[in-house]
């Protein structure tokens, strides 16, 4: 949960993280019939789930800022809950993805929305960083959604569509976006003071670039496992192992639903671990994508588990 000097609404926007990690993880599961007999009523399961939050929160969120252009102008323009703004066309994107095998025109009409709106936003909100009013303390790992998450899911649903040179157009903008934000985010998490406790969950976020950026290469090449993409993987364990180290630390709070930032790099890390364990030759890669696959959705499962817990005592949205 992120605080704001207004009156709180109760669904904040980084929950919109929730619909991400469902969403995402259905679209991994697309890739596992192969490997599982059950896998196209588990993905299909988990994207009806996720399109029918997905429209809960949409409406939600339009009612809020219908009756109120001043919260809107105060979410858009916030140095850090402003980041968040950006789940929406995100979960567009992934939702029209996920619609595209069911009706094709409903889905492009869905994906070039979010890829419209992710721009349009864009454009508004990163340039008034570069005019000297973004606080250091504020550069966590929420503020690669605006430029680097967003670019990558475009990347993906054109790859989906079959666009894959202008998918590799929005993969740039995505990847040097997080090789210049990269270097500001770790050295504020080390050198500036120690991240609030409500804030931890969003450094979950750290885990998304590297396998969010993978998958989305992998979608436009083909699943072809080159230098590249084995070099984003192995990035990408490498953050894995160091939230691990961190959990307890972050976790200090009990689970809320704000730890559902960790769930789109989780999410996406299953589709890389399913295409490397059908795609390679070696014996301990695919071992190792076995088991990242497996824990993936373990995570996920257990964060479904802990916000089922909070429904049912009413604890999940603010009061």
């Amino acid at each position: 949960m992120i605080e704001q000097k207004s009156k709180p609404f109760p669904l904040p926007i980084n929950y919109f993280g929730i619909i991400l990690g469902l969403s995402a993880l259905s679209l991994a599961w697309r890739y596992a019939p192969p490997l599982c007999e059950g896998a196209t009523l588990v993905s299909e399961s988990l994207f009806a789930v996720s399109a029918m939050i997905w429209l809960a929160f949409i409406g939600a969120y339009a009612y809020k800022w219908f009756k109120s252009h001043q919260q809107l102008k105060a979410d858009l323009q916030h140095p850090l809950l402003g980041n968040f703004v950006s789940l929406i066309p995100i979960t567009t994107i992934l939702i029209g993805i996920g619609l595209v095998p069911y009706n094709m025109l409903f889905g492009i009409v869905l994906i070039s929305l979010g890829i419209a709106i992710q721009l349009a936003f864009a454009a508004y909100y990163i340039p008034a960083m570069w005019r000297g009013i973004h606080q250091a303390e504020m550069t966590l790992p929420a503020i690669y959604l605006p430029t680097v998450a967003t670019n990558f899911v475009s990347a993906t649903a054109l790859g989906v569509l079959g666009y894959s040179e202008l998918g590799m157009v929005f993969l740039g903008a995505g990847f040097f976006s997080w090789l210049v934000l990269e270097p500001i985010v770790l050295q504020r998490l080390r050198t500036l003071q120690p991240v609030p406790e409500p804030l931890r969950p969003m450094i979950g976020i750290q885990l998304a670039p590297a396998f969010v950026g993978c998958s989305a290469y992998l979608t436009l090449n083909g699943g072809k496992l080159d230098l590249f993409a084995l070099m984003l993987l192995g990035y990408g364990v490498l953050q894995l192992l160091f939230l691990i180290r961190l959990l307890p630390w972050i976790f200090v709070n009990g689970f809320t639903p704000a730890m559902w930032a960790f769930s789109f790099g989780l999410a996406s890390m299953a589709k890389v671990a399913l295409l490397f364990y059908q795609n390679t030759a070696d014996n301990l890669l695919a071992t190792l994508s076995l088991a990242l696959f497996i824990f993936a959705n373990f995570s996920i499962g257990l964060m479904l588990l802990n916000t089922g817990y909070l429904v049912l005592k009413g604890r999940f949205f603010i009061k």
